[in-house]
């Protein structure tokens, strides 16, 4: 399928499935704009992307914040005149049980896992409104399925992407011929296990790396890039993605 003068816009962009999904997308022609708060990551990736032959815009952006979303989405129209697909990537995982009232830890999860999803979505849906199409990708987890022990704000912030892609596909398809797609991956290689503070669930995510082979971002990217290239009847609405060995 050609991609030619698509143009994605990416959160979470400076590593893991973010950086993954960029440069995949890049090598398949699509423009891709590179969604983040640290900026020396972002630029060194564009120049990786541009150095492959692919074309790519660091755009520093806090998805908590409404207007910094507008802005990056903004100026990414500015530079190539639409947006065609939206990946709602960035995400925070500090694992502690709910007795340990972690509550800036809470806050923080619930600011970047759901808001930040429905403020980038607030930021580039109208381009694709206007355009009468677009593809939408909100990033889920297998703890928006199930939920696990020392989880229990993480899995709440993941089981509301899971119903708000729902939600989002109901109402945008049919009107708007806008495709949303939910992705929900298992153990995945990504910088979210650094951001677990409580020492007896980070040796637990240890273990489990010590005894799984972990999916890599690539993987995610490339299912992301299956779902584009479906054919326009086509909307692939879910997809569950796991580790072979990893059972839940």
């Amino acid at each position: 399928m050609s991609h030619h003068n698509t143009v994605a816009f990416i959160t979470g962009a400076s590593s893991g499935i973010g950086a993954a999904t960029a440069r995949t997308l890049a090598a398949q022609g699509i423009i891709v704009g590179l969604a983040a708060r640290r900026a020396e990551r972002l630029e060194a990736l564009v120049s990786q992307i541009q150095s492959d032959g692919g074309q790519a815009i660091a755009l520093q952006t806090d998805v908590t914040d409404p207007a910094s979303c507008q802005h990056a989405a903004q100026t990414l129209v500015k530079a190539h005149g639409r947006i065609d697909v939206l990946v709602n990537n960035a995400g925070l995982m500090p694992l502690s049980n709910i007795d340990q009232f972690k509550t800036d830890e809470w806050k923080r999860m619930i600011d970047v896992n759901v808001m930040g999803v429905l403020n980038a979505s607030a930021a580039v849906l109208p381009h694709m409104i206007r355009q009468h199409s677009g593809h939408v990708f909100n990033l889920s987890s297998i703890a928006g399925r199930k939920v696990f022990a020392g989880l229990s704000v993480y899995c709440a912030s993941k089981f509301a992407v899971a119903a708000l892609s729902e939600g989002m596909r109901l109402e945008l398809a049919p009107k708007h011929n806008i495709r949303v797609t939910c992705i929900q991956p298992g153990a995945v290689k990504s910088e979210l296990y650094e951001q677990i503070s409580d020492a007896n669930y980070r040796k637990q995510m240890d273990d489990l790396a010590a005894s799984t082979t972990y999916l890599e971002g690539e993987d995610i990217a490339s299912s992301i890039l299956f779902a584009l290239n479906a054919p326009a009847r086509m909307d692939v609405s879910e997809m569950f993605i796991m580790p072979t060995e990893q059972g839940w």
